[in-house]
């Protein structure tokens, strides 16, 4: 498809967007209505590009046409980022709700298969290894080799960290590269500055390629830390694909049970905001010190 038939194709979908609501001289489905095309209008095309859809926020979204309590929908829907009242033209849904549901999805299979930025790697002075997994195709269908290392790779991570620390922080890419590089730049200063808050600190930062959450345990055996606190992606859904995870545990071994975990999840811009999610694991990890435990058993403590 050339250019000029990509953009009257564009054209079209724009034109339909503001066709598919009826216009109606008064009451909600006349608002409905006209946020549609206003929605629609601001897509313009300009030099062969368009806003990015997924910029929308689907909370403060109004589709539904003769709703009988406007504020208090809209009021529901501030509560939570489902795709609530996307309604529908005939038996199908809007082109834009449409759309941003595909764009969404998109987004997400690209946080699974994507890679981490090298120069946000470099930036943050990490020390970059790989677990067994030799591409993004084996680490999705083989967890197991997500959660070894080889002998040079663990011969890396001893040569870089400083041994018998109190806490060991590590980075994994995981599901989300892309949580990731939304979070990391925020979340590691804030859990310093938390950390210093204790008289604590942690040193060299491990990243690892192909990551799974047992990826800690050879870790933490290898560097004999106290407590090893890993960054993850989180496996994205089509709210976001940037959402990252803490896992958090006290002197973790192969194969110890998940119990022994601390989990802080759904770190993210519409979730836990990443430097308040730093100041509070900061707390979590002096906890785990304190009673020399993590998990169900911290908080039985």
């Amino acid at each position: 498809m050339d250019e000029l038939n990509l953009k009257e194709m564009i054209k079209s979908i724009l034109n339909e967007m503001v066709n598919e609501v009826p216009p109606v001289k008064n009451g909600p489905s006349a608002e409905a209505s006209v946020s549609t095309r206003q929605t629609a209008k601001s897509c313009e095309v300009e030099e062969g590009l368009i806003p990015d859809i997924t910029e929308v926020d689907i909370r403060k979204q109004f589709l539904v046409p003769d709703a009988a309590d406007k504020e208090g929908y809209l009021k529901m829907k501030s509560y939570t980022p489902a795709r609530l009242g996307l309604w529908r033209t005939g038996a199908r849904y809007l082109t834009e709700p449409s759309l941003r549901f595909r764009a969404d999805h998109a987004a997400a299979q690209d946080a699974v298969f994507s890679y981490v930025n090298e120069d946000l790697i470099k930036e943050m002075g990490f020390v970059e290894v790989a677990t067994e997994c030799k591409d993004k195709d084996e680490y999705v269908t083989r967890p197991d080799l997500g959660r070894r290392f080889s002998n040079e790779a663990i011969n890396t991570i001893k040569n870089a960290v400083k041994p018998n620390q109190k806490v060991q922080v590590i980075v994994g890419d995981g599901l989300s590269s892309a949580a990731i590089e939304a979070n990391i730049r925020d979340v590691l200063p804030s859990l310093q500055q938390g950390l210093k808050m204790f008289g604590l600190d942690f040193g060299q930062v491990v990243f690892i390629k192909h990551c799974r959450v047992p990826a800690m345990d050879p870790i933490g055996e290898a560097t004999g830390a106290e407590v090893v606190c890993l960054f993850i992606g989180e496996r994205p859904g089509l709210v976001t694909a940037e959402s990252m995870s803490a896992y958090i545990a006290y002197k973790p071994t192969i194969g110890m049970p998940e119990a022994r975990r601390t989990v802080v999840s759904n770190i993210h811009r519409q979730g836990t905001p990443a430097v308040e999610a730093g100041a509070y694991i900061a707390e979590i990890i002096k906890r785990m010190l304190d009673k020399k435990v993590s998990g169900l058993d911290l908080k039985e403590k």
